[in-house]
């Protein structure tokens, strides 16, 4: 065979052919995860040692980390009190000589052996007038020539070392000089992009001559990781469009004008920018499937009633489907406040114009009142519906639904986005508006939201106060805390405080939730009227609390975390979270962004359980209001997750590619995705690309890219 080799023929290609590998060695490389020459190329170094640059012993300096490689002279092993051991290994390089010091890792004194070359890391000390490192991070490189020395993952389970694997790499990318690897990437785009070739690429990272190199190579091979998923969410986003019909709507018409001049506020030009960015979709001939990022409190429902009043101004319908009942009724209250008193142009109607009826379906709405609403939506008279899950069953029908908004979309899966599309009474599909307030870093959003046009609203309506956050660590400031509680509910004003999350059950959370409140109100609150809201609550008992709270019947609601999404009352200004600690960053800005609502300037209490010790997460809430800040920081601790699972959190499935590090690179990803899916949709011509994508993503990782 002459053809250049592709990655599948290295994934058919067995370990045991490279030289070294036995059974032995090819039981323990599988217990590490190799067991094909492609899984052994792509287990890229963890770091790259530079020869050249490394401390020398006699550089240093007590205090400070280094990294030294050396030569092991001697190993020995002591027990110690309550049975654990001390191994001592004296080291050198010709400059110096230096002892390391494991405490409990009796494993050591195997490890390491007279004549080993290892790379140390740690903190040297002067111990009795000599040097010392106390357990360092060893790396076993063997003897190791090049100027630039790669570091591989170890696992002391499997028994790998680093220069085991270096040996094997280089045999095998040796063995595939005769026929080269396949490049399926097109050339025009590695010049478009200043990209090396493949081969280039995987010689660069293994075993680089300078670290120029190592990086170039890094950057081609992130780019295919990257180029991959584009690929993918690219061709789905070009298929729907094909596939489905849209609607045409008029955009800009006499309504929409009534309802912009109505608002008690202007439009902020982020509002403008997003609702231009819809109304050019709404045009165009394909479905709009859009993503609307904004921040809590950013305006994002205007937005929403602009894109469902150009629907009805073309005499078609519009849905905002929400996760829960108590969004959707709050929904209901806010939009019918938003649009009360205006009026439809209908040259059919004798006077001109005919008045807008929005109208909400539960699950609640039931009998007579059910059956009377499903007909006056199916005969088109009803504009505008607001509801949960309920609008997707069966027994639904619209007259001509036009455009639908769906708020706070990870709630939500592709099955049903789909059947909210074939709500349309006939062929053509309707528009798509997807809301969150869950802000996500845009590389994030390019990568899982890839099937949908992204816009953000990235600035706040005029009147919303700021809220300042504040860390309330240890006693006294909690008393403090609490003293600002009852001095906001003496002014008049509500507050909230959001119970410990306690993971895996309901029940404890309940529990949890009513333990705080029985304390609160005869403790810190005794004398103010509070509520308790948790999810365990049935909806009418929920329903009756927030409505008592919002009529302002109870000062402070004791809740769980049932109030993250959508709760809107203008009156509560403070806000106290318990443990705060326990919560994710996205979560608590959620939660905070729970008052601030009106026009008093409102305070959130981030209270943690060790108060000796800050989180980095409440820092970062006490540093920012600014939730697209908070989503790169939330990234940055969290680790970047699966993009194409969900098996787990912060291990991330691109192993070069990084979401915060790469932002330039998945901008070009998608620019190479989309130039290459217009001109070959089905990738015909690019028969090695789609071969590595079936390859290497399965059917069900490329639906959940679709669905994320």
């Amino acid at each position: 065979m002459t053809e250049p080799i592709t990655l599948r023929e290295l994934e058919g290609l067995d370990v045991e052919i490279l030289k070294g590998v036995g059974e032995k060695r090819k039981a323990a490389l599988h217990e590490f995860g190799i067991d094909n020459v492609l899984e052994l190329l792509t287990t890229y170094p963890r770091r790259w040692v530079d020869r050249t640059a490394e401390a020398r012993v006699s550089d240093l300096v007590p205090g400070q980390e280094a990294l030294v490689l050396v030569e092991v002279r001697s190993v020995s092993k002591r027990p110690m009190k309550g049975g654990r051991t001390m191994v001592s290994v004296s080291v050198g390089d010709g400059t110096g000589r230096l002892t390391a010091t494991f405490f409990n890792q009796p494993w050591r004194a195997k490890q390491m052996y007279e004549g080993l070359h290892v790379a140390m890391f740690g903190k040297a000390d002067m111990y009795k007038g000599a040097l010392q490192m106390t357990n360092p991070i060893v790396d076993l490189i063997g003897d190791r020539t090049g100027r630039i020395v790669p570091i591989y993952p170890q696992s002391e389970k499997a028994n790998v070392s680093t220069w085991e694997l270096a040996g094997w790499i280089e045999n095998a990318l040796e063995r595939c000089k005769v026929r080269g690897l396949l490049d399926p990437v097109p050339q025009q785009v590695c010049e478009t992009y200043g990209l090396v070739d493949r081969t280039t690429a995987l010689w660069g990272i293994h075993l680089p001559d300078t670290l120029a190199r190592k990086d170039d190579a890094r950057k081609r091979l992130a780019f295919d990781e990257l180029l991959r998923v584009q690929l993918v969410l690219v061709a789905r986003k070009r298929a729907f469009e094909r596939d489905s019909t849209g609607i045409r709507h008029e955009v800009g018409g006499e309504l929409q004008k009534r309802f912009v001049a109505a608002l008690p506020f202007p439009l902020t030009s982020a509002q403008a920018r997003v609702i231009g960015e819809i109304e050019t979709d709404l045009q165009g001939p394909h479905p709009m499937h859009r993503l609307l990022q904004g921040d809590v409190g950013s305006g994002k429902t205007v937005v929403a009633v602009a894109a469902m009043l150009a629907a009805v101004q073309g005499g078609h319908q519009g849905a905002l489907m929400a996760p829960t009942e108590v969004l959707a009724e709050q929904h209901f209250v806010g939009v019918t406040r938003l649009l009360d008193g205006l009026q439809v142009p209908d040259p059919n109607n004798l006077f001109g114009d005919r008045q807008l009826r929005v109208e909400l379906l539960t699950s609640r709405v039931t009998g007579d009142r059910r059956k009377q609403l499903l007909s006056d939506l199916a005969s088109g008279q009803i504009d505008v519906l607001i509801g949960t899950h309920a609008l997707i069953q069966d027994g639904v029908q619209f007259a001509s639904l036009g455009v639908v908004v769906i708020d706070e979309q990870h709630r939500f899966g592709v099955e049903q986005r789909a059947a909210l599309g074939k709500k349309g009474a006939d062929a053509s599909t309707p528009d798509v508006l997807v809301m969150t307030a869950t802000p996500i870093p845009r590389t994030a959003a390019m990568t899982v939201y890839g099937d949908l046009d992204v816009s953000v609203l990235d600035e706040l309506p005029p009147g919303r106060t700021p809220i300042v956050t504040k860390w309330a660590a240890g006693p006294l400031l909690e008393q403090m805390m609490w003293g600002e509680m009852r001095d906001a509910v003496a002014a008049g004003q509500q507050g909230f405080v959001v119970c410990p999350l306690i993971e895996e059950s309901d029940k404890l959370e309940v529990a949890s939730a009513e333990q705080v409140f029985e304390r609160l109100g005869q403790e810190e609150l005794q004398g103010l009227r509070l509520g308790l809201l948790h999810g365990r609550m049935s909806s009418n008992d929920k329903e009756e609390t927030m409505n008592k709270f919002r009529d302002r019947e109870l000062d402070v609601l004791v809740a769980t975390t049932v109030i993250e999404v959508g709760v809107d009352v203008p009156n509560a200004t403070m806000m106290v979270v318990l443990d705060a600690d326990r919560f994710g960053i996205a979560q608590l800005h959620q939660l905070r962004g729970r008052v601030g609502r009106g026009k008093i300037a409102s305070k959130c209490w981030l209270q943690t359980s060790d108060p000796e010790t800050s989180s980095p997460r409440v820092d970062a809430l006490v540093d920012s209001t600014d939730g697209f800040y908070l989503a790169e920081v939330d990234l940055e601790l969290r680790g970047e997750g699966t993009i194409m699972n969900t098996a787990q959190k912060g291990a991330s499935d691109l192993k070069l590619a990084s979401l915060r590090r790469d932002r330039d690179l998945i901008d070009m990803a998608r620019e190479a995705a989309f130039s290459i899916v217009d001109s070959d949709p089905t990738l015909g011509g690019h028969a090695g690309l789609r071969d590595e994508l079936e390859l290497l993503l399965t059917p069900e990782e490329e639906e959940f890219l679709f669905k994320s």
